[in-house]
């Protein structure tokens, strides 16, 4: 029996979070179903503790066989599916440059959190760069300067962070959103390697339907 997918996000002009495993998965290719519960309202939480005991999104449901069980935690899922389809490469094969994609991917998801407050994400829109705090201008420099580093030594073989499509670049494609959201400015590399993210199929659906939340007031 084939194994059966279903991510549950939440309202995509905001969830960051549920973003990085979207990314992922359209990567390996695999076929999955969504469940969108919409953020921001009274229902919110009852809602989503009814998949994750953490009462947050996103969560991966995994039928496998007579099997059922759920993953929590973006890194989490996007582990979870590179140890389930390693022919998806989801990590570099070098074991010193793997260890070092690890690194960015862990740095995101600790940290940064000026940024995640000032910059949130919000997909669908064009809005003006807020007054940052130099707190949150040193959290961006610090982002600019590891994508820049990566791209230097490993973004010729392939466009992205080290090298092909890595979990790396699943768990900044939300910044990329973020930093086209508020025009912050970057390097011509950087923009490169942001535009080609932004090219990305998964993006671009993932973008029309923020742009259908927007419309619709959803978001």
């Amino acid at each position: 029996m084939a194994t059966r997918y279903t991510l549950i996000v939440g309202t995509k002009d905001w969830s960051s979070w549920s973003l990085r495993p979207y990314m992922a998965l359209r990567h390996i290719g695999v076929s999955f179903d969504e469940e969108l519960v919409p953020l921001r309202r009274e229902s919110t939480s009852p809602e989503i503790l009814r998949y994750s005991p953490t009462g947050r999104v996103p969560v991966l449901r995994i039928e496998d066989g007579e099997r059922s069980y759920i993953v929590w935690d973006s890194l989490a899922i996007c582990e979870t599916l590179a140890d389930r389809h390693p022919e998806a490469k989801l990590w570099p094969d070098d074991l010193s440059t793997r260890a070092v994609a690890r690194a960015y991917a862990a740095e995101m998801h600790s940290g940064f959190p000026d940024l995640r407050d000032q910059l949130s994400m919000d997909f669908a829109r064009r809005l003006p760069l807020p007054t940052l705090r130099d707190t949150t201008k040193a959290q961006v420099a610090r982002i600019l300067s590891a994508w820049s580093e990566a791209l230097d030594e490993h973004g010729q073989s392939g466009g992205f962070l080290f090298g092909r499509f890595s979990i790396a670049d699943c768990m900044y494609a939300p910044v990329v959103s973020r930093f086209e959201t508020y025009g912050v400015d970057a390097p011509p590399t950087v923009r490169d390697y942001m535009a080609r993210v932004m090219e990305l199929p998964a993006m671009r659906d993932w973008g029309k339907a923020a742009e259908a939340e927007v419309a619709s007031g959803l978001a």
